[in-house]
């Protein structure tokens, strides 16, 4: 089994985009229904969220407020799942919730070793 990120983005923050307390609620019991299917397979590794709040460091210095403060998109969280192969991680990630909303994306990217601890 590989071990793949799913990477989930969407506009978080457009206040017009957010949804109400009733829907995230809603939309977070959908989220841990998909997770935990995929941990019923023993396939979930783990994940988080992330906050809004952050900084966007570039070339030369340059700070920006982030994230992505010149895009709506922003990366709202990921999983890491266990799969065979690229295609079995697809399948998993296409039951994300996050993909019923209209520009929301969802990325599946194996993980790969190459980075040595210092």
């Amino acid at each position: 089994m590989e071990e793949f990120i799913v990477i989930m983005r969407l506009d978080i923050l457009t206040k017009e985009a957010q949804p109400s307390p009733e829907q995230m609620q809603v939309y977070m019991q959908r989220y841990h229904d998909w997770v935990g299917g995929i941990a019923a397979q023993d396939k979930f590794v783990g994940g988080t969220g992330l906050s809004k709040e952050g900084k966007v460091l570039k070339f030369n210095d340059v700070m920006t407020d982030g994230p992505y403060a010149e895009t709506k998109e922003s990366i709202a969280g990921f999983i890491t799942i266990r799969a065979k192969d690229l295609e079995e991680a697809v399948s998993l990630a296409k039951g994300c919730p996050i993909l019923k909303g209209e520009g929301n994306t969802v990325e599946v990217r194996q993980i790969v070793t190459g980075h040595n601890k210092v």
